[in-house]
């Protein structure tokens, strides 16, 4: 399903003349100078192509032959009706004269591997008669003295074409039957269920985060150890060249610089597209990551389609049934690990973020965004909040539940309730994210317990939500009563982790603490006492102070403490009399 639908896309983009996708078997190549030549192969100039001043002037790029892969600095190998001078003309200020002599035979000789016959093609035709009775005429060029010396890219075209020759149909032809001639291993591949000359060794992948410059494979065979049934190398799961080199060229393509539908979760290259073009590819990325600079979460495009479509009277996103797929990549030595695939349709992809959106909805400031990417999600549970600490399976695990909109993974939630724990800080992005847990896993599971609201719920009777109220009551009655004197500390950097997770061996002694802050304030006093009043009066008789409190429970003292907390920065009525 992976590899159909990297192929389908590549294809698809192959069809676009605008994607500058390269086609199998071609590759973009700056080219300076480019060879007119007449039906008989006899020159009529030669065009710079270059552009600028100076220094700074720049070939244009060109789609030629890509007839072999990797270097050649040791052996000799020609491309296909194009190359660099010291091929072409054997010239070069560098090389021996015995190698300029084999690289201007190689050229030569390539040309005829590919057209037995060159006269099947006018274009070809023209290059070699050039080739064999009029490229001294070259060297009267004006032209010559830079191409003899700096050994540039050339190629060619006719006096009445705008295309070079090695872009003709019948070089296409001519590429694909060599290698259907050269290709051995024959059979039906697994991706496009067509019968064909076999890949031997997929084409590398290079540039995933985390890899640096090595390559990496998604399906490779190549050593004895992973065959398997007598077969060999690309045999053991047979993909066609063509399907291998489409969606190898797919995620490529995808992750070019510059690209809208790449974004890194962890240390994964996540990549995603749609099986036709929708607005969703542009911005899907804005819903992960973080806004361009200059651009706030409030206007970003993205959000407001996602938000605004039914007062715009734009068809609601969740409608369109457009195929959508979402790839994470991520390597593992010299091999690739898919950390997360996802099929499905846009309108389900904007349903379950949407949802997402929804559940990690919470009472903040205003200087706060209002919707959280999924980066400073998973920064808020790492350390020294790094993206490097993250957790590769946490990252992978979240993405796959906001886009199938199942529960999110239990690490997630612990991974949280342990920076807060460390750093003793329940930030706005922290309280959101333990809050989206409780409120997802209750709404799938079916809980009839009480869950944790958007903002402070004085109904909620649950033990966890009730104590981290108190907890927070409790503080700022600290915080009023060192007035106007600044506290180094509090009482949440000394008490807090065992507070949100053994409640009997540290509340009792935070009541009798209370009674002598409470006693030094100087106003809100019944404010604080009542509140105090109505959170005692909910807990149990039996059990005000449990020895422990469950993950869960941890997670709502946490909400429970930071919905308190905002109360105390809002208008307050009533407070004293």
């Amino acid at each position: 399903m992976i590899l159909q639908a990297l192929t389908a896309y590549y294809d698809r983009k192959l069809a676009d003349p605008t994607s500058g996708l390269e086609p199998e078997g071609f590759k973009r190549v700056k080219i300076p100078f480019v060879l007119v030549l007449r039906k008989d192969g006899s020159l009529v100039g030669i065009d710079d192509t270059r552009t600028g001043e100076g220094r700074q002037r720049m070939a244009r790029e060109f789609l030629v032959p890509k007839v072999f892969e990797g270097s050649r600095t040791s052996k000799v190998e020609a491309n296909l009706l194009w190359d660099k001078a010291s091929y072409i003309f054997g010239v070069s200020p560098k090389a021996k004269p015995d190698r300029l002599k084999k690289q201007k035979e190689s050229f030569l000789s390539t040309i005829r591997a590919y057209f037995p016959d060159h006269e099947t093609d006018a274009g070809v035709a023209a290059v070699v008669s050039f080739l064999i009775n009029h490229q001294d005429s070259i060297r009267k060029h004006e032209l010559w003295g830079e191409i003899s010396t700096s050994d540039p890219n050339l190629a060619f075209r006719f006096e009445d074409d705008t295309d070079l020759i090695s872009s003709h149909e019948a070089v296409r032809e001519a590429i694909a039957l060599h290698e259907n001639r050269t290709t051995s291993e024959r059979g039906v591949c697994l991706v496009t269920g067509q019968y064909g000359p076999l890949a031997k060794l997929e084409n590398p992948i290079k540039g995933l985060r985390g890899s640096g410059k090595a390559e990496s494979h998604l399906v490779s065979f190549n050593d004895r150890a992973y065959w398997s049934y007598g077969k060999s190398y690309g045999a053991n799961a047979s993909i066609s060249r063509r399907a291998s080199s489409a969606y190898v060229g797919a995620i490529s393509h995808l992750r070019r610089n510059g690209s809208r539908q790449v974004l890194y979760v962890g240390d994964a290259t996540t990549v995603f597209w749609a099986a036709k073009p929708n607005p969703m590819e542009d911005w899907f990325a804005d819903f992960f990551d973080e806004p361009a600079k200059g651009e706030s979460a409030q206007d970003n495009e993205s959000i407001r389609a996602l938000y605004k479509a039914p007062q715009t009277g734009a068809p609601p996103l969740e409608e369109d049934l457009t195929p959508f797929y979402v790839l994470g990549l991520a390597p593992n030595a010299s091999r690739i690990a898919v950390r997360f695939w996802y099929a499905g349709t846009v309108g389900e992809v904007a349903q379950h973020i949407r949802q997402h959106f929804d559940d990690l909805e919470m009472v903040k400031s205003p200087k706060e965004w209002r919707t959280i990417k999924l980066k400073n999600l998973l920064r808020s549970t790492a350390l020294q909040e790094k993206d490097k600490n993250i957790p590769p399976n946490l990252a992978g695990d979240t993405m796959k539940s906001i886009l199938t909109g199942t529960p999110y993974p239990q690490t997630l939630l612990a991974a949280a309730i342990r920076r807060v724990r460390a750093k003793h800080e329940i930030t706005y992005p922290r309280a959101a994210l333990i809050k989206a847990v409780l409120v997802r896993d209750a709404r799938f599971y079916r809980k009839q317990d009480k869950e944790v609201d958007v903002s402070l719920d004085i109904s909620n009777a649950n033990p966890g939500y009730l104590l981290g109220r108190l907890f927070a009551v409790l503080e700022r009655v600290q915080e009023e009563a060192a007035k106007p004197n600044t506290l180094n500390s509090t009482i949440r950097d000394r008490f807090y982790g065992a507070a949100s997770s053994t409640p009997v061996a540290v509340f009792p002694h935070l009541l009798k603490l209370k009674n002598y802050h409470i006693a030094k304030l100087e106003k809100y006093k019944g404010y604080y006492e009542a509140t105090i009043g109505e959170i005692m009066d909910k807990l149990s008789a039996d059990n005000a102070f449990p020895p422990h409190l469950s993950l869960p429970d941890q997670g709502r003292f946490a909400v429970g403490y930071y919905h308190q907390r905002q109360t105390f920065f809002t208008k307050k009525e009533g407070k004293d009399i």
